[in-house]
C-alpha cells in the first residue's frame, strides 16, 4: 500500500495540533482526515475507514478512551492501527487506553519528524497484519517469508534477519529500482542511524550467497533483483 491510499484519522480539541501534526504527516503524503472530539471521530472514520488513527485522551463531547472502545467495535475497521497522542502520562491513563483497544500511546509534546518515524513504524504493522505472508518464487529460489528461510536449487538456507529482509524488499519487484532512503526506511526503519555502506555490504553479502548476476547496483540511486 502507497503512502497516498494511506488515511490517518487525527483526533484532537486543539486546533494547532490538528493543524501541525497533519500538516506534517500530509506532507509524508498521507490522507489525512481531523475530528476535534470523540464524536466527530467516529463519523469520520465510518465515512473515511482510515488504516491509522490518532487519538487525544481528553476531549469534549466523547473523551479518547470512550471513542477508542467504540471504534474498536467498528468491524470495518478492526484491522486499523489506533495509538493515543496525549500530555497526559500517568500509567493509569495508558493502561486504560490499552483495556480500550489501543496499540500504542505517543506522549505530547512529541517532534515532527519522531512523530513520523512513529507512524510509519505503526503502518508497517498494519501492514504485516494486513497483507498474508506468501512465497515468493523467482527461478531457481523460493523466498518463505513467513519461515524467514530461502531455498535456493531445492536446498534450504538461513540468511541473518536484515539480509533477509533486503532480499525479500528487491525480489518483491524484479527489475524495480529501490532508491537507497526506501531501502533504509523498509528494511531499517528507524531502529538505529545507518548509512549507505550498511546497505552494500549486505547486498555484498547477498551476492555472494544468492548469486552476483541476481542483483544490479544502479549508480547514485540504489539497487534491483534481477530475475
Amino acid at each position: 500500500m502507497k503512502k497516498k491510499d494511506i488515511t490517518i484519522l487525527l483526533v484532537d480539541d486543539e486546533p494547532d495540533i490538528l493543524e501541525i501534526v497533519g500538516y506534517n504527516l500530509s506532507q509524508e503524503g498521507y490522507i489525512v482526515v481531523t475530528a476535534e472530539n470523540g464524536l466527530r471521530a467516529l463519523d469520520q472514520a465510518k465515512k473515511h475507514k482510515p488504516q491509522l488513527i490518532i487519538l487525544d485522551v481528553m476531549m469534549p463531547e466523547m473523551d479518547g478512551i470512550e471513542a477508542c472502545e467504540k471504534l474498536r467495535a467498528m468491524p470495518e475497521l478492526s484491522e486499523s492501527v489506533i495509538t493515543f497522542l496525549t500530555a497526559r502520562g500517568e500509567d493509569y491513563s495508558q493502561l486504560a487506553g490499552f483495556e480500550a483497544g489501543a496499540d500504542d500511546y505517543i506522549t505530547k509534546p512529541v517532534k515532527p519528524k519522531v512523530l513520523v518515524s512513529k507512524v510509519k513504524a505503526l503502518l508497517r504493522r498494519f501492514k504485516e497484519v494486513n497483507e498474508e505472508p506468501e512465497n515468493l518464487k523467482l527461478g531457481n529460489l523460493i523466498i518463505n517469508r513467513e519461515e524467514y528461510k530461502i531455498i535456493k536449487d531445492k536446498k534450504e538456507m538461513l540468511l541473518p534477519r536484515k539480509e533477509f529482509e533486503l532480499l525479500a524488499l528487491l525480489a518483491s519487484k524484479p527489475g524495480k529500482v529501490f532508491k537507497r532512503e526506501e531501502i533504509l526506511d523498509v528494511v531499517w526503519g528507524n531502529e538505529v542511524i545507518v548509512g549507505g555502506r550498511t546497505i552494500d555490504v549486505h547486498i555484498r553479502k547477498l551476492r555472494e550467497k544468492i548469486g552476483d548476476d541476481r542483483f544490479k547496483t544502479v549508480k547514485g540511486v540504489g539497487y534491483k533483483f534481477v530475475e
